[in-house]
């Protein structure tokens, strides 16, 4: 059995498994994860994201995201830098603000891969269905702190998991094969402390992660 891959943590046990998804418990910080050996590859995960309908004037899709927009535009004024990590080939939250004169830039490992993005800071980070993909969440966290200017804040969405196992069985979410790991409550204020912030909220559908 592996350590857990938030907390590293050997109080690890199997938590849903089947031919398709094998999931374990973290029994310290309460954190659900797909074992590592049931990862895709690389050219899997983007061969997934390839089929996501993120048309970046769907309404629908613009409404998606409002809990991130409205957040932004609520804590920030538009001199703000941001980045849009993750961006995906729909990147709608950085069309919104940039429409109303955001200044953002774009990265995504397979979509936007410039690591030149990633060597200034920025006012606000965008992370849209972004964290539950991460193989290393507090190695990912770190560098999502470093890139924040002081009093920066970081906002996540996710479907986070509070639930029973018979729940979970039935959890469109966990179907996804790319999702390899789930956040609730708990382990949100350790993945906070791990990895450097001062403050995390949860309003709504919004994570929102600070810095002073």
């Amino acid at each position: 059995m592996c350590n857990c891959i938030l907390c590293n943590s050997k109080q690890v046990t199997s938590y849903y498994n089947t031919p398709l998804h094998h999931f374990l418990l973290c029994g310290n910080c309460t954190t659900v994860f797909r074992h590592p050996n049931n990862y895709v590859s690389a050219q899997a995960e983007k061969a997934r994201y390839l089929t996501h309908n993120n048309d970046v004037e769907n309404k629908g899709y613009q409404n998606f995201v409002k809990p991130l927009t409205k957040a932004i535009s609520r804590d920030f004024n538009s001199f703000a830098k941001g980045l849009d990590f993750g961006a995906g080939t729909g990147p709608v939250a950085a069309k919104i603000l940039s429409e109303k004169g955001y200044d953002i830039s774009l990265y995504d490992p397979f979509f936007h891969p410039s690591k030149e993005t990633l060597q200034t800071q920025y006012d606000f980070i965008i992370c849209c269905e972004v964290m539950e993909h991460f193989h290393k969440p507090i190695q990912e966290f770190k560098l999502l702190r470093s890139l924040l200017k002081p009093n920066g804040k970081l906002y996540c969405m996710s479907s986070l998991w509070e639930g029973t196992l018979t729940e979970f069985s039935k959890w469109y979410y966990k179907n996804d094969c790319t999702h390899t790991i789930f956040y609730n409550p708990a382990n949100l204020v350790l993945l906070k402390e791990l990895s450097g912030f001062e403050n995390v909220v949860i309003e709504g559908k919004a994570i929102i992660f600070s810095v002073d």
